[in-house]
C-alpha cells in the first residue's frame, strides 16, 4: 500500500473524528464510503461534509472545483457490508470498549480484502483489546487522528503486540500520505498525547472542583501565562466531558494511579448531560 496509491477508504461513524477523516481521504483522491448510524442520518451527515468542505473553499484552502471532486468521491450507507471492497476501514465511533470490540468483529467477517488494514481512532483503549474480538489481529492497528482531523497534523500509530509489521509499515504510509505527521506509540492505554494530556485536564477540573479558581481564571491563567492556545476546561468542553472521563476510566484501569481518576465534578457532569459545547454546556454555557 503506498503513500500515493488511491484507496477504497472505509469509515464507521460520522462524527466530527469520522467525517474530519473521510474530509481528509477525499481531498487526497481516495474513495470513501462512510458507514452513519441509521437512515435519519444520510442526508444530515452527508451535508454536514458538503458545509465542512465549502468552508475550506472560503478559507481558500480548497478551489471550489477540489471540493466538489472530493464530495463525489464520498458515499454514505447504513450497512456495514457495504464495506465489504474496503481496503483500509477506520473505526470512529464513541469511546466504548464493548462498542467498539463488537463493530471490529463485524468488520472482520463483511471486508473480504485479507490484507485490508483494520484501524481504530480510540483515544485511550488498548488496541489489543479491540484486534482480539477479530480472526485476524495482525492487520489491526490504531490510528488515532485529533480533532478537528483536517486542521491538525498529527497521528498517533499504534501497533499492538500482535500487529504484523506490515501493517503499521502501510499505516504509517496511508497516514503520511493524507500528509500528516506521525508519533509512533506502544500500546498502552492513552498512548503518548493523552497519557500526558489527560493528568494535566483533571487537574483543572480538581481545582475548579475546590473552588480555588473559577474555570474561568484557570483557562486564562493557562493562555496568558503558559501561551496555551485554549484553556484547559474550554479544551475538555470542545473534546466532549464524556469523552474525557472515558479516557480517564481508561488510564486509570491501565496504571492504577490517583492522576488518572475522573474527578467526581467530571463525572456528575457527565451524569447530567452537561458534556460541553456538542450538548450546549459544560464548564462554560454555549447557549
Amino acid at each position: 500500500m503506498s503513500a500515493v496509491a488511491e484507496l477504497r477508504v472505509g469509515v464507521v461513524g460520522a462524527g466530527l473524528m469520522g467525517r474530519g477523516f473521510a474530509e481528509v481521504c477525499a481531498v487526497r483522491g481516495h474513495d470513501v464510503r462512510v458507514i452513519v448510524s441509521g437512515p435519519a442520518a444520510l442526508d444530515r451527515d452527508r451535508d454536514r461534509l458538503r458545509r465542512a468542505l465549502d468552508k475550506a473553499v472560503a478559507k481558500q484552502k480548497l478551489t471550489e472545483a477540489d471540493a466538489r471532486a472530493a464530495a463525489a468521491r464520498v458515499s454514505f450507507g447504513t450497512e456495514l457490508g457495504e464495506l465489504a471492497d474496503r481496503q483500509f476501514v477506520l473505526e470512529a465511533v464513541r469511546e466504548d470498549e464493548v462498542l467498539k470490540r463488537d463493530l471490529f468483529a463485524v468488520i472482520d467477517k463483511v471486508v473480504e480484502d485479507e490484507d485490508a488494514v483494520l484501524a481504530s481512532t480510540t483515544s485511550a483503549i488498548p488496541v489489543i483489546r479491540l484486534a482480539t474480538a477479530t480472526t485476524r489481529p495482525h492487520r489491526v492497528v490504531g490510528v488515532h487522528f485529533f480533532n478537528p482531523v483536517p486542521v491538525l497534523p498529527l497521528v498517533e500509530i499504534i501497533p499492538s503486540l500482535l500487529t504484523a509489521a506490515s501493517t503499521t509499515e502501510s499505516a504509517r504510509a496511508f497516514v503520511t500520505g493524507l500528509g500528516k505527521e506521525i508519533v509512533q506509540s506502544k500500546d498502552r492505554a492513552g498512548f503518548v498525547v493523552n497519557a500526558l494530556l489527560v493528568p494535566y485536564l483533571l487537574a483543572a477540573v480538581r481545582m475548579v472542583e475546590s473552588g480555588f479558581a473559577t474555570a474561568q481564571e484557570v483557562d486564562r491563567g493557562m493562555t496568558q501565562g503558559c501561551a496555551h492556545p485554549m484553556g484547559p476546561l474550554s479544551l475538555i468542553d470542545l473534546i466532549g466531558l464524556d469523552t474525557i472521563a472515558s479516557i480517564a476510566n481508561a488510564l486509570y484501569d491501565e496504571y492504577r494511579e490517583p492522576l488518572y481518576a475522573p474527578p467526581p465534578l467530571l463525572a456528575r457532569m457527565v451524569d447530567a448531560g452537561l458534556l460541553g459545547r456538542k450538548s450546549g454546556r459544560g464548564f462554560y454555557d454555549y447557549h
